[in-house]
């Protein structure tokens, strides 16, 4: 049976996820929204594997600071196998050297390990094995007009037919286009492997990370990287797709889109580790987004390639995640009206305009594009949605999509202010203002003494927590104390937060949504709780998987990750958190 035990490895190109004993159960191609070339995540026949005879241990874990993972199995007469992962990433001649290319390097450690590799892409979603070729050094296939190879140093007659055979030397595979490998593939690993190194050493080098819970914040940050398609800017929220918020849920997304809501979460964290580079490519991305919306609707959610059309479709061949159908590929969500999104936009512009580190700054002429969009956010800030949650079967004025648009109004005061258009500055100040009275009037419900998820009701929703992180209130605020009170006795379990929990379109949610559990976290410190905000990130870090990485969803009772993985709302969750609340570097140094 697959769990989410999974590590990933990834250069803003592609990624691939890799389990315990080192299979390579899910890769896309060309790109990280492509077609699964490795499926059985999904218990598809994809699967490229390293079969050990007699295995009787596997470990794995990162080298510290890099997205390059190590494998190590163990055979029960003591045989040693390492299988080092990793997509090539690194400065050459002048830019990132980011190849449609992963590699698998094979080290013998000890002894004679007798091992069978077996390598079986698919094309169409799992209807068919992809077509192959064999060459001297490598087999190639046709994944419907995009080549894929893999060029080894192992006997190809091996590995074509999955032949065990004794390893008696360090085996290479490097895998990607269709395009001849002239060097040693055992040299070239080698030497992209230093590179690669080197380059994620440098980047983590420069973050600015908090004094406590640093290895947790830096392979976040590193994970959040990797949700990076970097050709566009675009921010997939997850690499992967249909994994089921819980057993029998059918609540299985495709995920491997750029939201802008948590593309916005996921730039503000990185930011607050100084690792600017994403935004400034996600603010390319944004102004495309802003120029094909030409005033109007913006849909919640693009592909990495600006797509607009998603249509969600039911992929029949895959049997799914744990056998639970369905497989989605693409995403009805794209369809829908969130008018939190506009906020999302404003909010992820605005730190560029007061950054003076950037290479491309923007100025006045980039605040009248976003101009538009607030004129959006106040048009809509009072009417109803399908709110922060996507719901598709019914509609509300929704109080986390009406802070959003507020955001937007606001923001965009703050930047009219900072590049000296006082007029600008003051039109916008007072459309927030507006915003701001109506939903205190009509969000806050006195007989719970909290904010609603929606206007006129009494349910809780742990979106409206972030009123408090994006400036809307005061924390100390005896409406939003009592809100986090709220959610604290309704929403919590043990040390997970649901993100509500009536019933939807799909019924009453089983798992927590770990995101929601931060902002929780965060609210409680922020109210003046912190030694129980403290113990509660602890317990939630305790509750990874062995490699620091998290998916979308945990059950409160069997500490189950769900949900696509790894989700950037998740690791997000970590960077602010750990920021939030670490010791400062005065105080210990």
């Amino acid at each position: 049976m697959h769990d989410l035990d999974l590590g990933i490895i990834g250069n803003c190109t592609i990624a691939g996820l890799i389990n315990k004993v080192g299979s390579m159960n899910w890769l896309c191609l060309p790109r990280l929204d492509g077609q699964p070339v490795f499926d059985s995540l999904l218990n598809g026949q994809g699967n490229f594997s390293i079969h050990m005879e007699d295995m009787d241990k596997a470990e794995q874990h990162y080298v510290p600071n890099t997205a390059i993972l190590v494998t190590t199995l163990t055979s029960k007469k003591g045989d040693e196998l390492e299988i080092t992962d990793f997509a090539p990433r690194f400065n050459n001649r002048g830019r990132i050297f980011r190849p449609t290319s992963f590699v698998r390097h094979l080290r013998r450690k000890k002894g004679s390990p007798r091992i069978r590799i077996e390598l079986s892409p698919q094309g169409d979603w799992g209807e068919r094995p992809l077509d192959s070729k064999r060459g001297v050094s490598h087999i190639k296939y046709d994944l419907g007009g995009i080549g894929f190879r893999v060029t080894t140093n192992m006997p190809v007659s091996y590995l074509a037919e999955g032949t065990e055979f004794i390893m008696e030397g360090d085996i290479a595979f490097i895998c990607g286009p269709d395009e001849t490998v002239s060097e040693n593939p055992t040299f070239l690993a080698n030497d992209w492997e230093d590179r690669t190194r080197t380059y994620w050493k440098s980047w983590t080098r420069r973050l600015a990370v908090p004094v406590d819970w640093q290895k947790a914040v830096i392979r976040a940050a590193i994970t959040l990287k990797v949700c990076v398609y970097e050709e566009t800017g675009g921010i997939v929220a997850a690499l992967t797709t249909s994994i089921p918020e819980h057993h029998g849920s059918e609540r299985n997304w495709d995920y491997r889109f750029c939201w802008i809501r948590d593309s916005y979460f996921t730039v503000t964290a990185l930011n607050r580790l100084s690792a600017v580079g994403t935004m400034e490519h996600y603010s390319r991305f944004l102004r495309n987004v802003v120029a094909m919306a030409k005033g109007g609707h913006i849909q919640p959610v693009f592909g990495i390639g600006l797509e607009t059309d998603l249509t969600e479709h039911i992929v029949d061949a895959l049997p799914g995640y744990r056998n639970h159908p369905p497989v989605r590929r693409g995403n009805q969500a794209a369809e829908h009206i969130q008018h939190d999104v506009y906020g999302q936009v404003v909010l992820a512009a605005a730190p560029a305009f007061f950054d003076e580190r950037l290479f491309n700054k923007p100025g006045v002429a980039e605040f009248e594009q976003l101009e538009p969009v607030g004129e959006r956010a106040y048009e809509v800030h009072n009417t109803p949605d399908a709110g922060i949650w996507e719901f598709r079967g019914f509609a509300h004025v929704h109080t986390s999509s009406a802070i959003m648009c507020w955001a937007a109004c606001d923001r965009l005061s703050k930047i009219a202010a900072h590049l000296g258009e006082k007029k600008k500055a003051k039109y916008w100040e007072k459309r927030a203002e507006e915003i701001h009275a109506h939903i205190l009037d009509k969000a806050y419900n006195a007989d719970i003494n909290a904010f609603t998820a929606y206007y006129g009701g009494d349910s809780l929703d742990a979106s409206v927590l972030l009123m408090a992180e994006i400036g809307f209130i005061d924390p100390m605020d005896p409406r939003y104390v009592g809100t986090v009170e709220a959610v604290n006795n309704d929403l919590r379990e043990g040390d997970f937060v649901f993100r509500y929990k009536t019933e939807d379109d799909f019924g009453r949610p089983e798992t927590a949504f770990t995101v929601c559990t931060f902002w929780q976290i965060d609210a409680l410190f922020r109210i003046g709780r912190e030694d129980e905000a403290r113990k509660m990130f602890e317990s939630v870090l305790a509750r990874r998987n062995h490699l620091g990485l998290l998916s979308e969803d945990m059950h409160p009772v069997t500490n189950e990750l769900w949900g696509n993985y790894p989700q950037t709302y998740s690791m997000v969750g970590i960077i602010n958190s750990a920021n939030l609340m670490s010791r400062k570097w005065t105080d210990v140094v």
